[in-house]
């Protein structure tokens, strides 16, 4: 009688997990030991995932073991990879798990780049080989009945968290085995057996009768739900729908007998005979419609072996009046069952092969802290490089320090040697020559990449519509234009990025030509440098001058500011903290990171000491460069004007400008090649990004394109051919023949003559004609054992008269095919041949004028196969 349903496997296509997964985490996460790592845990979880998916699994609990770990770890990785279609792509195929397949192709699947679509046909899987575990158990003692309890239970819980998820995981519409009313049905079935492994427990321990009967009550109940769910749909095998509709009479008849053994003892002997005559009913009910597919004989034999004993002991005895069905008190129910809800992680094995990679909310608050403190940092940084050029441009104007070095007037100042010597030892104006020649070729490198990403994208783009064009509603997937969104407006981004970096070239290629032979003049030998400058008469009166010393002790603090900030500058860019421990512990606490009052608050406690030391500096350089200026106001008296020395005070002048421009070039030249080749590697990865979206999309093409040609291979090749007027609307004076089906079309034969018409059929003869007529001697004709045969015009016979010969199956109608056209068979080969001498009775004679085609002959009855029409040779 126990006859329990398992659900089917989907099946899943081959796919390789680890190269996508490491090429994202190659993108994504410094560090050389930590990328290794990660990848190796990815190569683990793709060979997982063959094990799980990519052999057929034993019904036992090891394979359910190694399904239950690979679900755990799609949870683990879920909050770490962005699967989706622009970001790891990695496309799931899996095939519906109740799809048989037709003649013309392979069975319904549905393949999507998703993670959860994955989770779900996993879980899918998970429950299905319970429900498969738990029917193979014995249950002829207790550790089988507990087990199958239990994975019944775990099956129904699986199935109705897909139920309750699938949706929201797809965002598209799902084959129909992961549909929610499939499933649904599926967590109430399993739900049902659970029950029924109860009922059968407590039958083997003997319990009362009450709660045995409730327990059976209620396992009827749950078959029942299940039935009204799925009666009226076609989702799943039709073998189910017979099998849940006999257990619920089962189940009933088992709650009726159970609960009349209780009448009994409580001496209702009416009530005893009337519940198992309802348990009778529906055993018989049972017998009589699934017998194939459950067998009730046991149960059946018990009900009826009580029921006669009740009903001799009633009749004999008690006397006692059987009530109507109606009017007997309804059977509680007990529910000893329950879902299992699916809390990860589901297996007690499980360690998670990505521990130590952070969540990819955490990963993305991280890149948020770093970019808010790298703008805090460059801000700082700017702040005091620009207040170290704008010194140095006071400075220059002033003539500073030369003006007070240049002691003979017809020397070269020291400051000027420093700075020629050190423009001399970056390289001169060699240096900016080829930095500059690289610039262009960086850029076009840069520009290369980017246009041909956006080619690859606007290529499969225009190749997506022209197929959407063609197929139209058919060309079910997400459009291109909509999917590379994203991409489009990263790739804008890089363009506008280019754009800027060409105008910050062009105007440093413009500064570098306003300054370039000044720059050339600081990297020339002392002597010709000594002779390029103007000489002036000797200052000496000057020298040791108290606003000369005084020039030269603020000159001196000037210098340690500057000192100072460099020494500050590396201390802010050395500085560093890992904020994922934060970011973890929030998401720990409150499910959630507010990254910016998080962030803020860090930075405020990181680095508020420097950003006052940086403060601090530039007031401190403000008030020097001030006292400077007042200074050299009064050194400026005290100094002897003539052309000559304002001459050479313009030259030192221009020569310290052009040190300081020299060195501003290289610096910026250096952070444009710096930035060029960091861009490379940037859009290096967005062009492999972009590669693989369309590598991806190329393969859901393919196999979008291999379903509708199989779809469309499976449609009707023609319409069907409507009945012609003479074939529906019968003659005047003649009954048409009782046929339950109208008369079909011929079949047309392409290139052949038409046919004559179809032979009559052999009469029905008595055995003695039949003996007489085989014994006949070649040549004889037998004596006529019927009437001859009726006339053309005459009424067709009545459905009484048709030949007792067995009817074969009708033959199957296929599209494009109306009808089943009967072919001659040979002469030699048919014992009822047209000649006169075999007949069993001569028909008429027809006469016919030579040259001309034979008259039809007359009207016989449909049987077995409607009268065809006649065609002239």
């Amino acid at each position: 009688m126990t006859n329990f349903i398992s659900v089917q496997l989907k099946k899943a296509s081959e796919v390789d997990l680890a190269k996508p997964l490491c090429k994202f985490i190659q993108q994504s996460y410094p560090g050389a030991e930590a990328q290794a790592e990660h990848c190796r845990a990815a190569e683990e979880l793709s060979r997982l995932r063959k094990s799980a998916l990519g052999r057929p699994l034993d019904k036992h609990e090891s394979a359910l073991e190694t399904l239950l770990r690979y679900y755990d770890q799609l949870c683990s990785i879920e909050p770490k990879f962005p699967f989706s279609e622009n970001q790891v792509c990695v496309t799931f195929t899996w095939k519906d798990a109740f799809d048989k397949g037709s003649l013309f192709g392979g069975s319904a699947k549905l393949a999507l780049a998703s993670l959860g679509y994955e989770k779900t046909c996993v879980l899918f899987n998970c429950g299905a080989l319970a429900s498969q575990i738990a029917a193979e158990q014995n249950l002829d003692n207790d550790e089988g009945l507990k087990a199958a309890a239990k994975h019944y239970q775990f099956a129904s819980g699986a199935f109705q968290h897909i139920k309750d998820t699938v949706l929201s995981a797809l965002n598209r519409e799902p084959t129909v085995d992961i549909s929610p009313d499939t499933v649904g049905t599926l967590s109430l079935i399993m739900l049902a057996q659970a029950q029924e492994v109860f009922f059968l427990k407590a039958t083997r321990d003997k319990m009362k009768d009450g709660i045995i009967a409730k327990l059976a009550n209620q396992a009827a109940d749950y078959y029942g739900d299940a039935y009204k769910q799925c009666q009226y749909k076609d989702t799943l095998p039709k073998e189910v729908f017979p099998v849940l509709a006999a257990k619920h009479c089962i189940m009933q008849a088992n709650a009726e007998y159970h609960q009349s053994i209780l009448a009994k003892q409580q001496k209702k002997f009416g009530e005893e005979i009337g519940r198992l005559q309802h348990a009778a009913d529906l055993v018989k009910t049972v017998a009589s419609r699934y017998d194939e597919y459950i067998n009730v004989k046991d149960l059946a034999d018990k009900i009826n072996r009580a029921l006669a004993a009740a009903k001799k002991d009633n009749d004999f005895i008690y006397h006692d009046r059987v009530p109507d069905l109606k009017d007997l008190e309804s059977i509680g129910k007990a529910s000893l069952v329950k879902s299992t809800p699916v809390v990860v992680p589901l297996s007690q094995k499980f360690t998670d092969l990505f521990e130590k990679m952070v969540p990819l909310q955490v990963q993305q608050s991280v890149s948020v802290y770093n970019q808010r403190k790298a703008d805090l940092v460059n801000r700082s940084i700017a702040q005091m490089r620009e207040a170290t050029n704008l010194a140095n441009g006071v400075l220059a104007s002033l003539n500073l320090p030369a003006a007070i070095e240049d002691v003979s007037g017809d020397t070269v100042p020291q400051s000027i040697l420093n700075k020629s010597k050190s423009v001399i030892e970056q390289g001169g104006i060699q240096t900016v020559d080829q930095l500059i020649k690289d610039l262009p070729e960086l850029l076009q490198r840069n520009k290369e990449i980017l246009d041909e990403s956006l080619r690859l994208l606007d290529e499969e783009e225009a190749t997506d519509n022209d197929l959407r064009t063609k197929f139209k509603e058919r060309w079910q997937r997400t459009p291109s234009n909509e999917l590379y969104k994203p991409l489009r407006a990263e790739g804008a981004n890089y363009h506008n990025i280019l754009s800027k970096a060409m105008q910050a070239d062009g105007q440093v290629k413009e500064r570098y030509q306003t300054h370039r032979d000044t720059i050339a003049l600081l990297c020339k030998p002392e002597a010709e440098l000594n002779a390029a400058i103007p000489s002036a008469n000797p200052a000496k009166t000057l020298q040791g001058n108290e606003v000369v010393n005084v020039l030269r002790t603020l000159l001196a603090s000037l210098d340690e500011v500057k000192k100072e900030r460099e020494q500050l500058e590396n201390d802010l860019k050395s500085v560093n903290f890992d904020m994922t421990s934060k970011f973890l512990t929030a998401l720990a606490q409150d499910g959630a990171i507010n990254e910016e009052a998080i962030s803020v608050t860090e930075l405020d406690r990181i680095y508020g000491s420097y950003t006052q030391k940086v403060q601090e500096s530039l007031k401190k350089q403000e008030e020097l460069l001030k006292n400077i200026q007042n200074a050299h106001q009064d050194f400026s008296k005290m100094k002897q004007s003539n052309n000559e020395s304002n001459l050479r005070e313009e030259v030192l002048k221009n020569l310290a400008v052009a040190n300081d421009n020299f060195v501003e070039l290289v610096a910026n030249l250096k952070e444009g090649t710096k930035f060029y080749n960091e861009l490379t590697e940037i859009l290096l990865k967005f062009q492999n990004k972009c590669s693989d979206i369309i590598f991806a999309r190329k393969t859901e093409r393919d196999e979008l394109l291999k379903d509708l040609q199989q779809s469309i291979a499976r449609e009707p090749s023609a319409p069907s051919i409507p009945l012609p007027t003479y074939q529906t609307t019968p003659a005047a004076g003649s009954k048409p023949a009782a046929s339950p089906a109208p008369t079909p079309a011929p079949r047309t034969m392409v290139g052949t003559k038409p046919q004559p018409p179809a032979r009559p059929p052999p009469p029905v003869i008595s055995a003695a004609s039949s003996s007489s007529s085989a014994l006949a001697p070649s040549g004889t004709a037998a004596a006529p054992a019927a009437a001859p045969a009726p006339t053309a015009g005459a009424s067709a016979p009545a459905a009484s008269t048709a030949p007792s010969q067995a009817q074969g199956p009708p033959y199957p109608t296929y599209p494009g095919y109306p009808g089943y056209c009967q072919m001659p068979m040979p002469m030699g080969y048919n014992p009822y041949m047209y000649g006169q001498y075999n007949l069993p009775y001569a028909p008429s004679p027809v006469y016919q004028t030579p040259g001309q085609p034979p008259y039809p002959p007359p009207q016989q009855p449909g049987y077995p196969f409607p009268q065809q029409p006649y065609y002239q040779q």
